[in-house]
């Protein structure tokens, strides 16, 4: 039987969870019952990480949207120095929580719940800045734009760093957004990666 791309990149939303490679190379993740969260395919994050391969180690790592944490724990996996973990849903940061205890990686994570935007203001009061943020907002509600505006007026990004945005190929994201230009985008099935990055002033 022939499985369309769409149909095949749903059904892999089903499939148990996995660290790719790295120190926690093949520990599964937990993740969360409904569909209010939607985990990012281990196809997608295989082809995402090949792409930041040289990126990864030693960077300092922003989840945001985080989820069940897949994405800052395969950096951490990987040889990311820190990964901070954003979550407005309590279910979400206590499952965070507990992958990060299970893939033996919370000595270099710290998880908060809370609204996105604050949390971004604070993390800008506190002088932080990373090499590289994900993020991968409800689909369909503009938020990508959104997102990527507060990271530039709160500076949390540094000169060259690399934001990694997953969004629905029908939503409408931005080129350029202050010093951040998209400069690559890859689509899977109805998922669309686009790659961002901070230009020095």
């Amino acid at each position: 039987m022939i499985i369309s791309d769409n149909i095949q990149y749903q059904l892999e939303e089903f499939v148990i969870l996995r660290v790719i490679a790295g120190t926690a190379k093949g520990h599964k993740l937990k993740t969360i019952k409904g569909l209010t969260t939607r985990p990012t395919s281990d196809k997608v994050k295989g082809s995402v990480f090949n792409i930041l391969a040289v990126l990864i180690p030693e960077a300092k790592v922003l989840d945001i949207y985080a989820g069940t944490g897949s994405l800052g724990i395969e950096a951490l996996s990987r040889g990311a120095d820190s990964a901070v973990f954003v979550d407005k849903s309590s279910e979400c940061s206590l499952t965070i929580r507990e992958n990060l205890a299970h893939t033996k990686l919370e000595s270099k994570a710290t998880v908060i719940a809370g609204d996105v935007f604050v949390i971004l203001n604070k993390i800008s009061k506190n002088n932080k800045k990373f090499d590289i943020i994900f993020l991968d907002p409800p689909y369909g509600k503009g938020l990508v734009g959104e997102t990527l505006k507060s990271i530039v007026e709160n500076d949390i990004i540094v000169p060259e760093g690399i934001i990694v945005a997953e969004h629905d190929v029908a939503d409408m994201v931005p080129e350029e957004v202050g010093s951040l230009k998209r400069y690559r985008w890859q689509k899977y099935g109805d998922t669309v990666i686009s790659f961002y990055r901070s230009n020095p002033v």
